[in-house]
């Protein structure tokens, strides 16, 4: 008499179905977390941005000023031809700095604003920050809430819709570094409805696989253009301080300003 075979252990290896789901919510957490290491790198750029125009925009201006006074002194002296004009040509460049406004390229289309751009052109976002880098605690609290409360996690577009709505919040605030926002907004989630997450079908996980990835396309080309940017190359000179590298341009912009002042000062005496 022959043996049966013995059924296969409950706790086995998992379903094909059930491999894919764990796929998705890999993909899912990892897409998240770029996203949050994005933003967080937009807010420094946004602020480095808005901080440099601020403080530095007056000094940039005086340089440019000195410069062109110099060359103006010295094409009066020389009555050469070629010193008046490029005297001239200093003048005409004197324009303000570039705005905050080019960072927008890229973060919009023909139909508006990308919803990653949003936040950005808010009220309460577009108010001078007070630093480029928010404090520890509120980056701390702002990647728990965006791990919560991303959209992506949601399946229903109603589901998405809340959670893109609050997240629009949750950017303004860390954009700001305000702390006690971030906090309001974590007790906010808490008490808010959870979020119903319905089994999906093969077809749809292997169809939420692909917009995934299409979704981390998007986002490599924007954090491109954000590292590429000139803010972006400026921020990557330091990274573990950009407030001091402000101050630390701020101190070579004033050194430069006292040396314009000294040569322009000579050459009107003479």
């Amino acid at each position: 008499m022959t043996t049966p075979e013995a059924e296969p252990e409950q706790g086995g290896a998992p379903r094909p179905e059930e491999r894919l789901e764990q796929a998705v919510r890999a993909a899912e957490q990892a897409l998240i977390e770029y996203e949050i290491a994005l933003e967080t790198f937009r807010v420094e750029v946004e602020n480095f941005s808005r901080l440099h125009e601020q403080r530095l925009g007056p000094v940039y201006a005086r340089l440019e000023e000195l410069e062109a006074q110099i060359l103006e002194a010295r094409a009066a002296r020389s009555d050469d031809p070629e010193d008046r004009r490029r005297a001239d040509e200093a003048r005409a460049r004197l324009m303000p700095i570039p705005g905050v406004e080019e960072l927008l390229h890229g973060w919009m289309d023909g139909d508006g604003l990308f919803p990653e751009a949003t936040a950005m052109l808010t009220d309460q976002a577009v108010r001078p920050p007070k630093r480029v880098r928010p404090s520890e605690e509120a980056r701390r609290l702002y990647r728990e809430l965006a791990r919560k409360a991303h959209p992506d996690l949601a399946q229903e577009d109603g589901e998405r819709a809340r959670r893109e709505e609050f997240i629009t919040r949750v950017n303004a605030a860390y954009a700001r570094g305000d702390e006690t926002e971030l906090r309001s907004l974590a007790e906010e989630w808490a008490a808010g409805p959870a979020p119903e997450r319905r089994p999906s079908r093969g077809d749809e996980l292997y169809l939420r696989l692909e917009w995934l990835d299409r979704r981390k396309e998007l986002l490599t080309v924007l954090a491109k253009e954000l590292e590429e940017s000139a803010i972006g190359a400026m921020l990557r000179l330091a990274p573990d301080d950009p407030d001091r590298l402000l101050e630390e341009i701020a101190e070579q912009l004033a050194a430069q300003v006292g040396e314009r002042e000294a040569e322009l000062a000579e050459l009107l005496a003479q």
